[in-house]
């Protein structure tokens, strides 16, 4: 895989085409499905402001995340229909890398358990490419593994 590097000041970082994501749910790979992927992480945000201040001040509470998949239909054992239908309602594993390449600094694993609470077997419209759509919320913390 090439990457193309650019100088920005002292940091340098790369940049690549998004074409050879990993993504694992419950042990099952079903990259070869994957059209879209996205993780989404953010922290509650609680107002600490006090008197006297004169511009408002905040910490960081609860943090949450969840993750976005877009996969090809496809309803052969072992594809997505049969590894995610029947996880509906439970808590299962996913796990993330931008690519296929080793876990490293520059192609970190991103994984954490999620609550499986919607399932989209059907619903596309005719002559549409047939496509499954699911967003889980996370179910404790999200790691972030680079070895």
């Amino acid at each position: 895989m090439a990457f193309f590097m650019h100088k920005l000041g002292s940091l340098t970082m790369g940049s690549f085409a998004f074409t050879d994501a990993t993504v694992t749910v419950n042990g099952v790979d079903l990259s070869d499905w994957i059209t879209q992927v996205s993780i989404s992480i953010s922290a509650d945000e609680l107002d600490d402001t006090a008197m006297g201040d004169t511009y408002r001040s905040r910490i960081s509470g609860l943090k949450d995340w969840s993750v976005t998949l877009e996969f090809n239909a496809d309803f052969v054992a072992g594809a997505v229909d049969a590894t995610i239908w029947p996880l509906f309602g439970t808590v299962t594993t996913v796990t993330v890398k931008a690519t296929s390449a080793a876990n490293s600094a520059t192609n970190p694993q991103y994984s954490g358990s999620v609550l499986v609470s919607q399932v989209n077997p059907i619903g596309n419209s005719v002559g549409d490419k047939a496509t499954v759509s699911v967003t889980w919320p996370g179910a404790g913390a999200l790691s972030r593994l680079t070895a």
